[in-house]
This record gives C-alpha cells, structure tokens and sequence, in this order.
C-alpha cells in the first residue's frame, strides 16, 4: 500500500542517513583529534586509566627535574671534594719535602698557606642553590629518587639521604655555623695533636717528628675525604641509574596510554572513506523514497 500521509521507505532512509551521519562525525572526531576515546562518555574505564597515568607521568616529570637539580648537587660536591684531595695531596708533597736537611721551612709554608687557602675558597664556593655538601654542620641532606604508587594505589616521593658529619673522620672540608664556614671543624679544620688542623698547621718551626706527625694528619685526612669523595660517587651513579629508569618508564607510560586511547589511523582512514560512500548512498537512497510518492500523481491523471 502506498500512502500520502506515510512513507515507510522515506523513514527507513533517513533513519539509515541519521546512523551513517553519527558514525560519520565519531570517525572525523577520532581523525581530527588523534584519539578514540578523547572523554569519558566514550570509554569510561579507558578514559580514567589514562587520566590517572597522565597524572602520573607529571609527577614523573617533575622527579625527572628534580633529580637533575639533585644530580647537580652531588656533582658540584664530588668536583671541591676531588678538587681538596688534589690540594690535600700537593700539601703532603711539601710536607714530606719539609723533611729534607736544608730546606728552609719558611718557604715551604709560604706555599702551604697558599694551598691551605686554596682548600677554604673551595668549601666555600662548593654551593649550588643554596646547598654546600662539603662545607656544613652536621646534619641530613637529601635529593629525590623518585615516584612511587604502591601495590595499595597510594603515591609517595623517596628521597636520598647523604649525612653530613663535620668530625675530623667525617665527610665535610669544614664545618658551618651561622652561615658561614666554620674552620675550626670537619677534616680540614678539627686540631689533631700539637701540630693543629690540616688548615691552621704552620711548619715554619716544626721539628722532623712534628712533620712526621703532620704527614698522619694529612693521611688521615686524605682517607676521610677519599671515603667522602667514594659516597658521593655512589649517589651520583644511583642518581644517573635513576634518571634513567624515570625516562624509560615515562616512555612506557606514554605508550600504554596510547594503546588505550589513540586511535588506529588507518583503521579510521578506511572507516572515514566508507561511511563517507554510505552517505553518499542514502541520500541517493533518501531522494528515491521522496520521489516515490510523486508517482502517485500519474494515477489521477486523466
């Protein structure tokens, strides 16, 4: 039966049309903005897994920045302490040729206070933003290692700890009080015996056993900063290992994500050019269904 007031086929076409259109303006979403499941409505587990792993690999980001300023740190602190053992060793150089029959110790010194100095210029300019390694009271430092979302989803930052101890064994050149840098202490700057700190020792005078005594010291002191140097070494390689790891597994993360949300280009592409002959075929399809009742018109036509 073909009616005026109805047309079934007319309906059907451009209920086809409707479809092919909703499907048509997904796939030029997908195209245009590169992603299948650009919000929540589209794949609401999807959409919140990567919206917390994106959030995730901020934070990873921000470690990644504050392991290089951490890495700074710890290399402006092994440079002076590398930088003080060569020092540390040009002064038991002259020490030992102190011990020579002859030498005038005056001259000797005149060197040695240079070099003694040259230590305390290195403590001092050993800071990188407002932090001195090498130069502190004794007490924790510490640089951030990374992010963690344990097993029980709950977020963390860990941290490095590097313990400064200002003894003469320790691990800093001097110690700090108020600021500034204290040589009455650390390694450089603690006494030891009656020929005085590595810093404040005057050899003008000194017999054969006191520069003998003078040479442990210095010994000692080459030992405790070695050690120091060793420790800083260490954090510095976890610090790089680290920065490592925090790239590789924001890459990771990049990558998952998009094998959740990205959409398939060629996939979409041969989608796009299909529906767009679909559309093409139901309107054709739609204009027949029109037409047809035209022809309702030859039958009252005399």
């Amino acid at each position: 039966m073909t009616s005026i007031n109805t047309n079934n086929a007319a309906m059907a076409a451009l209920q086809t049309l409707r479809g092919i259109n909703q499907g048509l303006q997904t796939t030029q979403a997908h195209v245009s903005s590169g992603y299948r499941v650009g919000k929540a409505s589209d794949n609401a587990a999807y959409w919140s897994i990567a919206t917390t792993m994106r959030s995730d690999n901020k934070a990873l980001s921000a470690v990644s920045d504050a392991l290089g300023l951490g890495a700074a740190k710890v290399d402006t602190a092994y440079s002076a302490m590398d930088s003080a053992i060569d020092v540390v060793g040009d002064i038991k150089a002259k020490l030992v040729a102190a011990t020579e029959n002859g030498v005038d110790k005056a001259k000797v010194q005149e060197e040695v206070s240079q070099l003694q100095q040259q230590l305390l210029s290195i403590a001092q300019s050993a800071s990188f933003s407002g932090e001195n390694w090498v130069a502190g009271a004794s007490g924790t430092k510490n640089v951030v290692a990374s992010f963690v979302r344990d097993g029980s989803n709950a977020v963390s930052v860990v941290m490095t700890d590097y313990v400064l101890d200002d003894s003469t064994t320790g691990n800093v050149l001097f110690g700090m009080s108020g600021g500034a840098v204290e040589t009455s202490t650390g390694i450089l700057g603690t006494s030891s015996g009656s020929t005085g700190s590595i810093y404040s020792m005057d050899i003008t005078n000194f017999t054969l056993g006191e520069i003998q005594s003078a040479l442990t010291n210095v010994e000692t002191a080459l030992k405790a900063m070695t050690s120091a140097g060793a420790a800083l070494g260490s954090i510095s390689k976890r610090i790089e290992l680290q920065e490592n790891f925090v790239s590789a597994l924001s890459d990771s993360i990049d990558s998952g994500v998009g094998r959740l949300v990205d959409a398939d280009m060629e996939e979409e592409s041969s989608k796009l050019s299909a529906l767009q002959t679909q559309q093409q075929l139901a309107v054709q399809s739609l204009s027949i269904a029109n037409s047809s009742s035209q022809t309702i018109l030859t039958l009252f036509r005399g």
